[in-house]
């Protein structure tokens, strides 16, 4: 084989790999969002309440630190679980439980326990959280009656619904 020839093997070699590890670094650190979908850590939506841990539709981690009003911390300073009937808990690739009945004015709280991340994303598009990370919550107050099913936008197989009743 020609030194060249071996070099563009290498090259290509080389190319392939670095295609392969931004392909793995896309599904597993921030959904693969688009750059209309960034934004600064700690914003507030207009349909539900950001908190720290989450990372923005490909934004990037949160930074450490960083506390959102509303925010539900531990006294040290990490997101604390949701107690109560009105949370759902992310863990392993599913949301818990995959049924909640709640009634209008109700807010509920999703708390990502996965390492890796997820979204909350209504059928009906009423809701859509950004990306969270690890420990991340997210929250939303249902204002009508319905049937709200959802999935994480990132792992389609993982859906749930909330029922809200008058």
């Amino acid at each position: 084989m020609t030194p060249t020839r071996s070099r563009r093997r290498a090259a290509v070699a080389v190319t392939v790999a670095a295609a392969a590890l931004l392909t793995a670094s896309a599904c597993s650190s921030n959904g693969g969002g688009t750059a209309t979908d960034n934004a600064a850590p700690g914003f507030t939506f207009a349909s539900g309440t950001a908190t720290p841990g989450m990372v923005p539709d490909g934004a990037g981690p949160a930074m450490p630190g960083m506390t959102t009003p509303g925010a539900v911390t531990s006294a040290a300073g990490v997101p604390a679980a949701p107690a109560g009937p009105n949370a759902v808990t992310i863990d392993n690739f599913a949301f818990g439980p995959s049924s909640l009945t709640v009634k209008v004015g109700t807010t509920v709280t999703w708390t990502n326990r996965d390492e890796e991340p997820h979204t909350v994303v209504a059928d009906d598009g009423s809701f859509r959280s950004p990306t969270l990370g690890n420990n991340a919550t997210y929250t939303f107050t249902f204002s009508k009656a319905g049937s709200f099913a959802y999935v994480c936008s990132i792992h389609p197989f993982m859906h749930a619904t909330v029922v809200v009743t008058r």
